[in-house]
């Protein structure tokens, strides 16, 4: 659809009244402002402007102390332009309204390359010129909560009134008693083209994940599952829950993950992984190779917050070692069974408290430069990775071993562009140092009358 179009299924929508205009920054939080309909016009033609500096805000929402883009270029504005996703209705809301993805931009036109959407542009580009294009499906694990609790506490069940209380992995009884949170999720997807397919309940109490159906467009792959992460809080507050992507809210239940599917095809649409058996191409094995090559330097992306480090402890459900195999959940990366033409990989690190611009920029950017270096992997792990861990490279096991990881990695500027680089570890640090000054509760009721 060209503008005109958006805006003639807007003023369709006698309703709605105001319209929020957003970025997506570095911590996958929707940033923007709340403007009236009548300046849809002018949002869609790049007339809004917002500060560069607004993609790196921590996740409190404060400017980075050290950031270059507040004090040496005076926190400079950029402009802000459509993605072209579309005018998104939303209808959580206590009244209906509207939502328009933008992407920011230098002044002379460029990209910004702090902002995560161009970053994953960048990487797609990069397949395109070898005529090859990503195809991504991706999976989003979430936890609804109740919000009258200061500490999370699973959801009273509409059907019963009691809390869960067990683990009810596939159960369908919680899908029934979820129903009409679930449809709403679905209806809300379906209007803004969201492609969610199946659900199932998961390992936790409250917990459930979404798959979303395979796209050719790495780009709205991830558009969608942020866009859907919003629509799931949204519509969790409407039935009285709060839901939560945080990467370990229960220390002893489930972390969530956000595990993303992907094959690459030709330009006559043949999937470049399916050599018509069980092991893949050789151009898997080295996309698996890049994968595991970049995977330390790249944690601090599947691995982006404190909480993230409780989820990726060894024996907790989550990769925490640096391996791969055939249809092994215990590993890294895993190559699904089934049908050769559908030959994958699934990658398994990310958290889904991730940015999901960022995670697929360096599980495909890592992939990429597997395939240009002809890299390969070590050995298929057979068994429980879990057993093996004293013979595998391991994940960080802290937050500041992955900034640290990153801001020196060997390939990450072959992903991501300088300004990302600096703005992320820049961002971590301020986080990091915020949260070493604050002590807890446990560490009072431990130490304080013991030492």
């Amino acid at each position: 659809m060209d503008h005109a179009e958006h805006l003639q299924w807007l003023n369709e929508q006698t309703d709605i009244e105001n319209i929020f205009a957003c970025i997506c920054d570095l911590n996958g939080t929707l940033r923007g402002k709340r403007l009236d309909v009548a300046q849809a016009s002018k949002i869609l033609e790049g007339s809004v402007r917002m500060p560069l500096s607004l993609a790196g805000l921590d996740i409190w929402g404060e400017d980075i102390e050290v950031s270059a883009l507040v004090f040496e270029t005076g926190d400079a504005d950029g402009i802000c332009q459509y993605t072209g996703r579309g005018i998104l209705p939303i209808n959580w809301t206590s009244r209906p309204t509207a939502l328009i993805p933008l992407s920011l931009y230098n002044e002379d036109g460029r990209p910004f390359m702090g902002d995560p959407r161009h970053a994953l542009d960048a990487v797609v580009k990069r397949y395109a010129e070898k005529g090859l294009t990503p195809v991504v499906a991706t999976e989003l694990e979430f936890y609804l909560v109740d919000p009258t609790e200061t500490i999370p506490q699973p959801p009273l069940s509409p059907v019963t009134g009691k809390r869960l209380d067990s683990d009810g992995a596939l159960s369908l009884d919680e899908l029934e008693h979820f129903d009409e949170f679930l449809n709403d999720v679905y209806a809300a997807c379906y209007a803004q083209g969201i492609p969610a397919d199946s659900a199932i309940s998961e390992n936790g109490a409250g917990q459930f994940e979404i798959n979303m159906r395979h796209v050719g467009d790495a780009l709205r792959a991830a558009d969608d599952a942020v866009l859907f992460k919003r629509l799931v809080r949204g519509i969790a507050r409407k039935h009285g829950f709060a839901a939560t992507f945080m990467a370990k809210p229960y220390g002893d239940r489930a972390g969530s993950g956000f595990h993303v599917h992907f094959s690459l095809e030709d330009e006559d649409g043949n999937n470049v992984f399916d050599n018509g058996g069980e092991e893949g191409t050789p151009i898997m094995m080295h996309a698996v190779a890049g994968l595991l090559h970049t995977m330390q330097e790249n944690a601090l992306v599947f691995a982006p917050h404190e909480n993230s480090f409780r989820r990726l402890l060894p024996g907790t459900h989550a990769p925490s070692s640096v391996a791969w195999g055939y249809e092994n959940r215990t590993v890294a990366v895993r190559i699904p069974g089934g049908h050769h033409k559908a030959r994958r990989i699934e990658h398994r690190v990310a958290g889904a408290d991730a940015n999901p611009y960022l995670v697929l920029a360096s599980i495909l950017g890592g992939a990429l430069l597997g395939i240009e270096g002809a890299w390969e992997p070590t050995k298929a792990l057979v068994g429980d990775a879990y057993a093996q861990e004293k013979e595998l490279a391991h994940l960080p096991l802290d937050w500041a071993t992955a900034i640290q990881a990153f801001k020196n990695g060997a390939h990450i500027q072959s992903i991501y562009a300088p300004r990302l680089q600096r703005m992320l570890v820049d961002c971590k640090r301020q986080e990091q140092h915020r949260f070493n000054r604050h002590v807890t509760e446990f560490e009072y009721d431990t130490y304080l009358e013991t030492v």
